[in-house]
């Protein structure tokens, strides 16, 4: 969506395959996902934002991390709870807060990080479905990782930028959702954009699109931000259950990518160790690709490291 800044955020494809026909048909089905393989009963877990060229080869950052736990993949963990199981867990459970900052959400990297983590969102649908190739251009020329919310109605739009993507180690791939909803429990909406209003459809917004990453990379993907990054406390403890880690933000770079490259350098700018930044990969004729074009440029300069999210 390309609304206004909020006060608080001021602080700021190759033809389809077999994978492109079975995404189309887990988008078909989303909304009645039969449930899966049900563990033991686990314990809870305690944006499309609105405004929240080539470089020298020699502009090379330090890359803090080749991946998200080395090169070697990690096992996958054990089968997500089923449908059914989330709504009898969570179904009645009172949601006490709202916003982009609910317990457990990572907003800002743990105090020993030493580097700065960039994160883009890729939101498709109405809120732009373009890929942008020079904003991509400018992390691989400088070597710097990054983490890619990928929503699934991007993914459906882009399925060779998808898998080219996936396939660069360079890039972490996480989950921003099946239809781009902020996730609540309740029915909560943020910049006009209605969410999710049970605990059954928390599962539905997460898990079709956790499926098909999983089938894209061969792994699940180890983050969730939602459409708006708005999220309750319910639906954060709804998150732990099914494996995947809340993603916030602690500097709205792009806003939405409705920011002038000025503005990106800007606030992109203000990065240092520790931040989480957030961006859009999906409007390749907004200011955001030249704006952290300058502003990496100018961090690299000045001796700052970048990495994925822990």
């Amino acid at each position: 969506m390309e609304l206004h800044v909020p006060r608080h955020l001021s602080r700021a494809g190759n033809g389809p395959g077999r994978r492109a026909v079975l995404l189309a048909a887990v988008l078909a089905v989303s909304a009645a996902m039969p449930d899966r393989q049900q563990p033991p009963r686990p314990a809870a877990q305690g944006p499309d934002l609105p405004a929240p060229d080539s470089a020298p080869d020699s502009a090379v950052s330090t890359i803090l991390h080749s991946g998200p736990d080395g090169d070697a993949p990690a096992a996958n963990p054990p089968a997500a709870p089923s449908r059914a199981w989330v709504v009898d867990t969570y179904g009645k459970r009172p949601a006490r807060y709202w916003g982009l900052e609910a317990p457990g959400v990572l907003a800002r990297m743990p105090p020993a990080a030493q580097g700065i983590a960039l994160t883009f969102d890729f939101c498709g649908g109405p809120g732009g479905s373009g890929f942008d190739q020079a904003l991509v251009d400018t992390l691989r020329q400088r070597r710097i990782p990054a983490t890619l919310f990928l929503n699934s109605r991007w993914i459906a739009a882009n399925p060779a930028a998808t898998h080219q993507l996936a396939a660069d180690p360079l890039f972490e791939v996480a989950n921003h959702g099946t239809s781009h909803k902020p996730l609540s429990t309740t029915g909560n909406a943020a910049y006009g954009i209605p969410g999710t209003r049970n605990a059954g459809e928390v599962y539905d917004e997460v898990m079709p699109n956790n499926d098909v990453l999983e089938g894209i990379t061969g792994k699940r993907p180890r983050y969730f931000r939602p459409g708006t990054a708005y999220m309750d406390d319910v639906a954060t403890d709804i998150l732990g259950a099914l494996g995947v880690k809340p993603a916030g933000f602690s500097i709205n770079g792009d806003g939405g990518a409705t920011f002038s490259a000025a503005v990106v350098a800007r606030e992109v700018g203000k990065a240092r160790a520790g931040d989480v930044v957030i961006c859009h990969g999906n409007h390749p004729n907004g200011g955001t690709a030249e704006g952290l074009r300058q502003a990496v440029d100018k961090l690299l300069a000045a001796g700052m490291s970048f990495t994925h999210l822990p």
